[in-house]
């Protein structure tokens, strides 16, 4: 019985991958796992080495995201199991952290994110990652399933986002880059360094053709980073962003249109204009000003507070209307810890609140040609969304003991004003209790953990007032728990080991349907059923007497065998299927490796299995297999460093879509991803070290 499970779960030709992969790489290596042991991250509100937390996290530095490249983080995001980006445009990107995308078109819904300590998510649910180019991630650390003890709702997971590091070096940086389809980038930075203050001034400017006909895009980003040393116990930390994106959305393709040329844009199709004739797009600028302080009240008592403001004007004119809206909020969020204890056992208590409150006016306009024509309907939306947590640490010897639980609260006043006023409407999701425990066993460098969580997630402003359908304010809000088994650490000496295996139930699902000029409206899809195995090895080769500088090689495999428990629609009953949008395997394997020369090398690979692309199993996306390249060469001249960079992505040219449009109406599932590219990149940076 355990030999056809594992038959089903992993066909002929996933094992041989999976065989082969080791073989290739064994004898290299990468900096993606380089001192995996010494990494320390901040999650469930605690800064702990990466294998000391007792839970599934993906962290990535600065050299592992753009070790792709400066495009974008996608493709090195896409290296670690249980969590993707996926991007259905340039500049459309959607988070996928275990089958979390179900109910996202676009954007990124049902996963919480922070950036500085900011909750950039807004009270209404919606993230704006896009808004971020790659040089505003220092650091990133995904949570992967419910953070909801600490961070508040969401089933999906948590991203905590840094834009400046510890030891920031000063300095001036200076890099273009340019490629296929238009491609070009430009930026600089200026980073200072002292005992008072570490801080940093970033611009980048983006723009690129796209790859099909109607895909252009251009993105902006100014921000400012700094950290202050008040005083022996006062340090305050400040953010400052503004981002002014424009991207074409050239629509999803019916198989056959994919099959014909995948680089055409959606066409017109009866009353419905084609993308390019309706000048389906997105123009949207944000504005990001916060500041954290935190104060060492005693040897053992700590608070950390930080408040914020945002404001986010989006227009989108699409094939089936013209929408505008303007999303002010602002918010805060207030830690207190108390660390006692001493050797062989200490304990960390921590209570916290996170208030949001968000002001959002949305007017839909009949679209003519890409301009917005007579209106159609004027709503507001105020969300006031909150949370009060507590949590307790406690390590004695070789045994780490984590239990906490947040109470959150979420409040939606809704009113129409046009075509005719429908009156006040609210929605509560009340007293949602989210507790998770948590334990891990240290056995010499390799930790064994287990956790239980529960989370729930209500419906975003956007599946509320979806703009495909009428106001659905009876939606009501997922709730799931999750099973965390994982170990991690030092296997053998320089092989560091990440695996976890987890079961997920969610009620409630929240699915989405699309209608035929491509807006979109949601459901509650009764009972899923998600579980997987998610693995991660990475080798660093020891480089005593040779003439590398370093080098190693990283194997990351996901199994995520999701289902429809409970699912019924009229007269379709979806029970047992998979679930759409969510392969059942993904590998990635890569080889790193630098010369004391200064040369050095990537090569990638990335298969992706199968993808179901409907609730009843009847149309699905063809794996596809994907090789990058990339060599560069690094100089230092005085003070004056030197990089010079090219590469090459999807060597193979595969035809395949990096973001479907999952239950697309008609058949319109696919947004085909750029064939063939390459690109080159250079970068001065001046005076790099601390300055006084």
């Amino acid at each position: 019985m355990l030999l056809t499970f594992f038959k089903r779960l992993y066909p002929a030709s996933v094992l041989w991958i999976l065989l082969s992969v080791p073989v290739i790489t064994i004898a290299q290596s990468d900096t993606l796992s380089a001192s995996l042991d010494e990494v320390v991250i901040r999650a469930y509100e605690s800064s702990r080495p990466l294998k000391d937390v007792p839970a599934a996290v993906n962290h990535f530095n600065r050299g592992n995201l753009q070790m792709f490249g400066t495009g974008s983080i996608i493709a090195a995001v896409n290296t670690q199991p249980g969590a993707r980006i996926e991007e259905r445009s340039p500049g459309s990107y959607r988070v996928n952290i275990r089958g979390s995308s179900l109910r996202s078109p676009f954007g990124v819904r049902n996963v919480k994110v922070y950036y500085n300590n900011i909750p950039i998510t807004d009270p209404g649910g919606i993230t704006y990652l896009n808004q971020l180019g790659v040089y505003n991630f220092e650091t990133l650390s995904i949570i992967k399933g419910p953070g909801s003890s600490v961070y508040g709702a969401g089933t999906g997971g948590v991203m905590l986002i840094g834009s400046l590091s510890e030891n920031e070096p000063g300095g001036v940086t200076l890099e273009y880059s340019g490629g296929s389809y238009g491609y070009s980038n430009i930026f600089g930075s200026v980073a200072t360094s002292n005992e008072r203050y570490t801080g940093k001034v970033s611009f980048q400017h983006q723009s690129s053709d796209g790859f099909r006909d109607h895909s252009a895009m251009k993105r902006d980003v100014f921000s400012w980073s700094g950290r202050f040393k008040l005083s022996e116990k006062e340090s305050l930390s400040t953010t400052f962003l503004y981002g002014n994106l424009f991207y074409e959305t050239p629509g999803a393709l019916t198989r056959t249109e994919f099959n014909i040329n995948p680089r055409m844009s959606r066409p017109r199709a009866g009353a419905f204009p084609g993308a390019e004739g309706a000048n389906a797009s997105i123009n949207q600028k944000q504005f990001i000003a916060g500041a954290s302080y935190s104060l060492q009240l005693s040897s053992a008592l700590e608070s950390t507070t930080t408040l914020y403001g945002m404001f986010t004007d989006l227009r989108n004119p699409a094939i089936q209307n013209y929408a505008h809206s303007a999303e002010p909020h602002a918010g805060g969020r207030t830690v207190l810890s108390l660390n006692t204890g001493g050797e062989g056992s200490k304990l960390r208590l921590q209570v916290g609140t996170e208030w949001q409150q968000g002001f959002t006016s949305v007017s839909i306009f009949k679209n003519f040609a890409g301009r917005a024509d007579s209106m159609q309907s004027a709503d507001e939306i105020i969300n006031r969304q909150g949370l009060v947590f507590a949590q307790a640490v406690t390590e004695i010897k070789n045994w780490t003991l984590t239990a906490g639980a947040s109470v959150n609260f979420l409040r939606v006043n809704f009113e129409r004003f046009a075509p005719a006023s429908l009156g006040k409407q609210v929605k509560n999701f009340g007293n949602q209790i989210a507790p998770r425990i948590a334990i891990l066993r240290k056995l010499g460098k390799l930790n064994v953990y287990s956790s239980v969580s529960r989370g729930f997630s209500p419906p975003t402003t956007s599946e509320l007032l979806p703009t495909g359908g009428a106001v659905n304010l009876d939606l009501s809000a997922e709730h799931g728990t999750n099973y965390d088994l994982g170990l991690k650490g030092t296997v053998l000496k320089n092989l560091y080991a990440d695996i976890n295996l987890f079961y997920f139930g969610l009620t409630n699902t929240i699915v989405q349907r699309r209608t035929a000029g491509g807006g979109d409206y949601f459901i509650n899809a009764g009972k899923t059923k998600q579980q997987g195995i998610e693995s991660h090895l990475s080798y660093s080769i020891p480089i005593k007497d040779t003439w590398f500088k370093q080098g190693s090689v990283w194997l990351s495999h996901t199994l995520h065998d999701f289902h429809y428990a409970d699912f019924r629609q009229l007269e379709n009953d979806y029970s047992g299927n998979r679930m759409p949008g969510e392969p059942l395997h993904n590998i990635s394997a890569g080889i790193q490796a630098e010369t004391k020369s200064g040369f050095n090398g990537l090569v990638s690979y990335l298969y992706n299995d199968r993808i179901y692309l409907n609730d009843a199993g009847s149309a699905w996306a063809s794996p596809f297999h994907i090789v990058s390249l990339k060599l560069g060469y690094t100089a230092r001249l005085n003070k004056l460093l030197v990089r010079f960079s090219a590469g090459a992505d999807n060597l193979l040219d595969q035809a395949y879509s990096l973001g479907n449009d999952v239950n697309g109406f008609n058949g319109r599932y696919y947004n085909t991803a750029a064939g063939r590219n390459y690109y080159a990149m250079i970068t001065f940076q001046f005076g790099q070290g601390k300055s006084h």
